[in-house]
């Protein structure tokens, strides 16, 4: 990927609400790797070690570091915490290369939020309302031509106010189809508890990031049942009753069998 110049046409004609973004020139000026390391401070070694105590199970984000340059990592999704327990369950090291698709609407609704957005998160605003899709083929050009790139995306849209699962939208699989990326599933285990939707901030407690298989990219359907599958095997309880098709049992029978493939060591190798 060619370096990105302030004053080309590649950044000039960018949609304002895009500007802030530092990856498209892949440095971080002085300034923002200082507020990074405050930020790292405070969220690693004091709000999730001292206020909440986050442990992660499952695998080693170091080793799919190594085995995958570039994945979209989904999670369920029911609290504020989500996004910032997946960021602190990952090694700072890899954070250079982690992006957050996030909502515009909430996160980059001042001038306040917009800077934590920008500068700790690594947020790409998402606007729920746009027709052009501007930031939706930024995403599918950064996955297609930056080197490396984990990007956390919450396949539901929006959190959940039961914790219970919700349908996925297709923008997961469309992503990971048309850059031929993999999809890393997560489990994140009492965030409703600790933060759920309409609460004014988190209580202290237990969090666990649960790591899963990586899926191949696929069609949304298949995401979604394989995800399932494997979500159930930690927490049956939060898959509800309509998002199951008991009547398949064909669709049934090959969901279990792509998640037993997902789970052996072929099937977690990055084919690119």
């Amino acid at each position: 990927m060619r370096e990105w110049n302030y004053d080309n046409d590649q950044w000039t004609k960018l949609p304002g609400h895009l500007k802030h973004l530092p990856l498209f020139t892949h440095h971080y000026d002085l300034s923002s790797k200082i507020i990074r390391f405050i930020w790292f401070l405070i969220l690693k070694k004091w709000f999730y070690t001292m206020y909440i105590r986050l442990t992660v199970k499952g695998g080693d984000f170091n080793d799919l570091y190594a085995k995958h340059k570039k994945l979209i990592i989904i999670s369920n999704h029911a609290s504020h915490l989500d996004a910032t327990s997946i960021a602190a369950s990952i090694p700072r090291k890899h954070w250079f290369d982690l992006y957050m698709a996030a909502a515009k609407d909430y996160f980059f609704r001042n001038p306040l939020f917009t800077f934590f957005s920008a500068h700790c998160l690594g947020a790409i605003p998402i606007d729920r309302k746009d027709r052009k899709g501007e930031a939706v083929n930024l995403i599918l050009t950064l996955l297609k031509e930056l080197d490396r790139m984990w990007l956390i995306i919450f396949p539901e849209g929006t959190r959940s106010k039961d914790g219970k699962l919700q349908e996925f939208k297709r923008g997961i699989s469309i992503f990971a189809e048309k850059t031929k990326t993999p999809i890393l599933f997560l489990y994140i285990e009492g965030n409703l508890k600790l933060w759920p939707k309409g609460a004014i901030f988190a209580k202290p407690g237990k969090l666990t990031v649960h790591i899963g298989p990586v899926q191949e990219p696929t069609n949304i359907e298949i995401v979604q049942q394989n995800y399932i599958n494997w979500v159930k095997t930690i927490d049956p309880s939060i898959v509800p009753d309509d998002l199951m098709d008991d009547s398949d049992e064909t669709a049934q029978d090959n969901s279990e069998k792509t998640l037993q493939e997902l789970t052996t060591d072929e099937g977690t190798e990055n084919e690119s």
